[in-house]
């Protein structure tokens, strides 16, 4: 830019040049008069010579100026800011319509994908019921190949929302891997209609369902006499109102299949197992909290001794690396606020509190404490299990972020991270529902 601008300087300078020139010869009249039409003519041309090599001066050094600007700046190798094409480049340019496009279609068959795959895997228990757990293996292979897709998809998405430089290419591979996982699943799906035959004689499974009704009945009877709080707060009375679908839609089977219309008793038992299985979920999800609870419980003194060996060696100096002064400061305020809140004779949530000690010395911790990484597995699995049982419950209404960052939780390093990761993927499920008006 500095050329351009000595170009333009100069450029301007010979233009105004033929008028900064001052004659101081004594005018004399004739031979002025006699010689001016000849002496302009002659000169009429030459004075354009200049102005014009000015011109095409500036004409050059203000493209060689910007030659090198862009030159520079696609050689940079410092990182980007958020909202560049590259450091010191101008801001990218707003999504045009098509990337747009892709990017909601890219979300909508992460969500539809996911769903398919819940949906076949539900379907599954009941199959195996009827035909045994040998005939199922082949489309459990086929959910396993589909959800690998899956994950896969997952790992592009997020890569594509931490800053992909090829925003087209990285939303195209999401929807490829989706719908080979489509496809995966509709071939199976196709074969697993074929083996079960429901449109030719439901009974058999019909049975079978309604089997599991009852049983499933009594369980969330029994649940309900020891309500437990927290993330499952709700969860038996929605498990009532599967119940209740699951009733009216085996009552349909039942007059479909008594009027001699397979196709449509077919259809009606499939909802009933699919509110089956959401019952099932949401009464296993209880269950297991209470029980994971109780295991907390069991662990929090175990889990202190650990932690206070995990950081003995940083108290004594023998492991002192930069930073650790202050997580141990922290570490040691939460250590003691724990074992006050155990001691004081309130309640307290003792998954909550094992969850605490866990991430207060995770940045500390090499692993030398059984007890202390029991009580991290054990944490990272209940926060696992509670996403994707709120994912499972409420799919119709959870978008694509959270299935993402759940997947992304599966795969974290570390049971402190994947805790994390879990419960955010839980809190974004939660938002979803609540946008979407579904029951929490």
């Amino acid at each position: 830019m500095a050329h351009a601008l000595l170009g333009v300087v100069a450029g301007v300078v010979w233009l105004v040049l033929p008028w900064m020139t001052i004659n101081d010869d004594v005018p004399v009249a004739g031979a002025r008069v006699s010689a001016a039409a000849p002496a302009e003519a002659e000169s009429s041309g030459a004075d354009l010579v200049l102005p014009v090599a000015a011109l095409v001066v500036v004409v050059v050094l203000a493209a060689y100026g910007s030659v090198r600007r862009i030159r520079r700046t696609r050689s940079r190798t410092t990182p980007a800011r958020p909202g560049t094409t590259h450091v010191g480049a101008y801001p990218a340019p707003a999504a045009t319509p098509a990337l747009a496009g892709l990017d909601d279609r890219s979300r909508a068959a992460l969500v539809d994908a996911d769903n398919r795959l819940r949906a076949f895997r539900e379907e599954l228990p009941f199959a195996e019921a009827g035909f045994g757990a040998g005939a199922m293996a082949p489309f459990r292979e086929a959910a396993e190949a589909a959800e690998a897709e899956l994950a896969a998809a997952c790992a592009i998405r997020r890569r594509y929302d931490e800053g992909v430089p090829e925003e087209a290419a990285a939303l195209a591979g999401v929807v490829g891997r989706c719908e080979e996982a489509g496809r995966l699943l509709a071939t199976a799906a196709e074969n697993l209609r074929a083996l079960r035959g429901l449109d030719r004689d439901p009974s058999g499974a019909l049975a079978s369902a309604e089997s599991r009704f009852r049983e499933l009945t009594a369980r969330t009877a029994e649940a309900e006499t020891e309500p437990v709080a927290g993330s499952v707060t709700g969860y038996v009375e929605l498990a009532k109102d599967s119940l209740v679908t699951a009733t009216v839609q085996l009552n349909r089977t039942h007059q479909a299949t008594a009027s001699g219309r397979p196709d449509e008793a077919a259809a009606h038992l499939r909802a009933a197992e699919t509110a089956i299985s959401r019952a099932d979920v949401l009464v296993t999800a209880v269950t297991r909290l209470r029980g994971t609870r109780a295991e907390a419980a069991r662990l929090i003194r175990p889990a202190l001794t650990g932690a206070e060996a995990e950081l003995a060696p940083f108290r004594d100096g023998t492991a002192d690396e930069g930073g650790t002064h202050a997580r141990l400061l922290h570490a040691d305020a939460v250590l003691a606020a724990v074992r006050q809140e155990t001691t004081s004779g309130h309640p307290y949530d003792p998954l909550g509190v094992l969850r605490r000690i866990v991430h207060a010395t995770a940045p500390l911790a090499t692993g030398r404490s059984g007890a202390l990484a029991a009580a991290a597995r054990l944490v990272a699995l209940e926060s696992l299990a509670a996403a994707d049982d709120c994912v499972t419950v409420h799919r119709e209404a959870v978008g694509a972020a959270p299935r993402v960052l759940l997947s992304r939780a599966r795969s974290a390093d570390g049971p402190a991270r994947a805790d994390a990761l879990a419960r955010e993927a839980r809190d974004l499920a939660e938002q979803d529902v609540r946008l979407r008006g579904h029951p929490a």
